[in-house]
Order: structure tokens, then sequence, then C-alpha cells
């Protein structure tokens, strides 16, 4: 038998000291059953379109793990410690007691490291994660809120889940001239002025027939697909819930908006949209789905019902009455009788509504934040800000979580604020102020 020097021996010793220092240190699994009975959490470390149940891959699994939080590896260099702590707070997480993590071993590892840091020592793997897709929820309607990867494969003719039926529009929205489109843009995309769907003096949506001559420029039919990102995701969504009133079957928004396709360093393009060839017809009656959009005097119903809810898509200050939230409306106040949707810290933010990276918060969140309000899916809702572009992204939301009965009071406070014969609520108040 060959003799092994010192030497080796050495280095063989150290290296098995050194693996087992690692093998201490890596993260035993659970499976789910053994989490639950310890009354521990599941975390999704993936990116949240692959949480809300878009597949990784054609045939792969689509949704999370039953009661899985959302905590992805991408948004942790923009979460101060703080914000870690509030999060696992908000999500009742105890230090002591045990999380088992799923995604990829680099995600995991990352989320690992950053729970640990903030004192969570129990923090395993999820051993049999993904695996039983009967038991995976999801988004009823994940595909409404697209991610840039599956847009870049669209145009690139590469098989997709949840493709387009037939023709396709990917389109910047945004208000006024296409100042920050001339200079990059998600490549082939057109450009749509708000201005188009929206007018003075309350900036309520523009005339049906300005609607039909509007959808007639952009080439777009009852059977296009349109795929609408802003800047701001409010402008995107506030095009497609008018596009979904005027009767476009198919109208998707880019979750996280512009920010998301700029963050995954995908090709850009610069100036001047293309020409478009016009359609010579909508192929359908405008508007297509009329409930999607409630007027004063259908709000002014829906106050104080158990059946009903009628949502302000305000910050705290404009709903208490502190400020309108705008240089151009003057009366301060909101809709007596009115539910608190949450919004953001002032009239152009949504912060209640965002994951960090700026997509859509999860749908579980969400609903425990609107029932608190006595805001229900199985009501009547109707949401409403300023002007309607908040609550446009709130409804788009609440149809990709499955809402079946929600629109947009398109007047919202501008409107109701601007005949003083309307009940007004202004101070601190609560969910029974509503009933």
């Amino acid at each position: 038998m060959k003799r092994v020097s010192q030497l080796t021996a050495l280095a063989l010793l150290c290296g098995l000291a050194s693996f087992s220092s690692v093998a201490a240190d890596m993260p035993h699994s659970l499976t789910l059953e053994q989490v639950q009975q310890q009354h521990g959490a599941v975390i999704d470390t993936r990116v949240s379109a692959f949480y809300n149940g878009w597949p990784q891959s054609l045939s792969g699994p689509s949704g999370h793990e039953p009661a899985a939080l959302n905590l992805s590896a991408s948004w942790l260099s923009a979460m101060s410690d703080e914000q870690l702590a509030g999060w696992a707070k908000q999500h009742h997480l105890a230090p002591s007691a045990p999380i088992a993590l799923y995604g990829s071993e680099a995600d995991n590892l990352a989320v690992r490291t950053r729970l640990k840091k903030a004192g969570y020592s129990q923090v395993s793997v999820l051993s049999d994660a993904l695996q039983q897709a009967g038991r995976l929820q999801r988004l009823p309607h994940f595909e409404q809120l697209v991610y840039p990867q599956w847009i870049h494969q669209l145009q690139l003719g590469k098989p997709i889940a949840a493709a387009p039926a037939g023709e396709w529009k990917v389109l910047e929205a945004g208000w006024g001239a296409p100042k920050f489109f001339l200079l990059n843009h998600i490549p082939g995309a057109g450009y749509i002025d708000t201005n188009e769907v929206e007018s003075e003096p309350l900036w309520n949506k523009v005339s049906d027939d300005k609607l039909k001559a509007m959808l007639a420029k952009h080439g777009i039919r009852h059977n296009t697909t349109v795929i609408l990102y802003g800047r701001d995701v409010y402008a995107a969504a506030r095009v497609a819930q008018i596009m979904l009133y005027a009767g476009v079957k198919d109208v998707r928004i880019l979750d996280g908006g512009w920010k998301t396709w700029s963050d995954a360093g995908l090709p850009v393009e610069r100036g001047m949209p293309a020409e478009v060839k016009p359609a010579p017809d909508f192929g359908a009656p405008i508007p297509g789905q009329p409930q999607l959009m409630v007027d004063m005097e259908g709000a002014r119903g829906m106050l104080h019902r158990q059946d009903a809810s009628l949502v302000s898509i305000r910050s705290w200050p404009e709903f208490i009455g502190e400020t309108s939230g705008y240089s151009y409306i003057k009366p301060k106040g909101e809709i007596a009788g009115a539910r608190w949707g949450h919004a953001g810290s002032d009239a152009t933010h949504m912060e209640d509504f965002h994951n960090p990276d700026g997509t859509m918060r999860s749908a579980d969140d969400i609903a425990a934040m609107w029932k608190q309000w006595g805001i229900l899916p199985d009501q009547h809702v109707a949401f409403y800000c300023g002007t309607g572009w908040r609550a446009s992204e709130t409804f788009m939301y609440a149809r990709a979580m499955g809402w079946k009965n929600v629109a947009v009071y398109d007047g919202g406070w501008y409107e109701w604020s601007s005949h003083p014969q309307n009940p007004v609520s202004v101070g601190a108040r609560g969910p029974e102020s509503s009933r």
C-alpha cells in the first residue's frame, strides 16, 4: 500500500475539516408538511412574475406554494435593514420560527444570508418545492401582468406561455409629447399620449366616438392584443382600463413598467415610433364593456352598502382632507362613505401596492389590506382617485386577482368635489365610517 506523506495527510485532514464546516453551515431541508406542522413560513425567492403564475419554462410548474410569501432575492439591494424588518413584521415572521426557502440556489443563499443577519436562525430549504402542480396557487389572470423577458421572447418569435391569440402591439403610454420615449424605448413600441383617452375640464375619458378614432389611428381592433407600459405604471393602466371599456378583449400591462425593462438590460431603441397603418374598423360596438366605468350617480348609489364598495385610491393625507393632492383641484376632503383602499405617500406614488422593484405586491397582501376596510372580492367594487390614474392601476391588479365585478369611477374626487351638494368627509376615520 502506498504510504501517504505527513503533508498529504495534513492536507486531507484540513480539507475534511473545511468540508465539515461548510456542510454544517449548509441549511437542512423541510417538506411543506413539516413546515406547516411547525407553524413556520415558506418564502418564494424568485421574481414576482413566477410567484404570480408565469411558468419558468413552457412545460414548467405555474404558481407558488400554498401561503408562500414572496421575498425575491432581486429586491434585497433595494431594501434597507429597516425595510426588511418591516416586511418581516408585517408578515408575522418570528425569529425562532422555521423558515423554508425555494428558488434557485443563488437566490436562496442571498435571502438566507440576509435573514440570518436579521436574526432569523432557522432558515432552511423547501425540499418538495414546485413538485406538486395541483397544490400551487397563482393569480387567476397572471397573464395580464407581463414581464420583460416575456415581451422580448414574443418579439423574437419564440414559443411563450399565454401567447397572444392573434395580432399584437406594444405601446408606451405617457402624458404629452414622447420626450422620454425618444431617448429610449422598447424596440418596436408605439407611443400613445394619455391626452388621446382623457380630456379636460375634469380629465374624464373622451367620448366613445373619439375612442373609436384613437383606436383606429393606432391600428387596434377589438381582437388585437395590446401590451402597454409606462414610465409610470399608472399611465399605462389608465390607457389599459379605457381600452378594456372600449372593448379591446386582451389588454395587458408590463408589471413594474419601464424600470423593469431597463433593469433587465434588454435591448432599447431611440427615436420616433414607426408609422402605423390605421385599422379600417374596430370590428365590434364601442363601448364593449360599459360596466367597467361608473358615473357620479352610480358612485353615489354604491355608498353605505354591504354588497358594494366605492374605494378611494388616494394617500391618507388626501383621504382625511389635509391636501387635495393636486395643484388644479382646490377642494380638500373625501367622498363621505367611501372606503379607503390605500395608495402611497402622495398623489404621484403607489408604494402601498408595489414590491421594492415596482412590481405588483402579492395578491394576499393587497386583499388583506382591502379587507380591513370591508372591501371584498364578491362585492361590486369601483375604484377612484383624483382623476383616474391610480384607480386604474388598482383596477388592473384586482382584475388580475380574479375580482369579477370591478370598475373605475372615472370622475373621481375632481368631479365629486365640483358639486357642492355631494356629501364630503374631513378628518381621520376608520372603516366604520363607510357602513
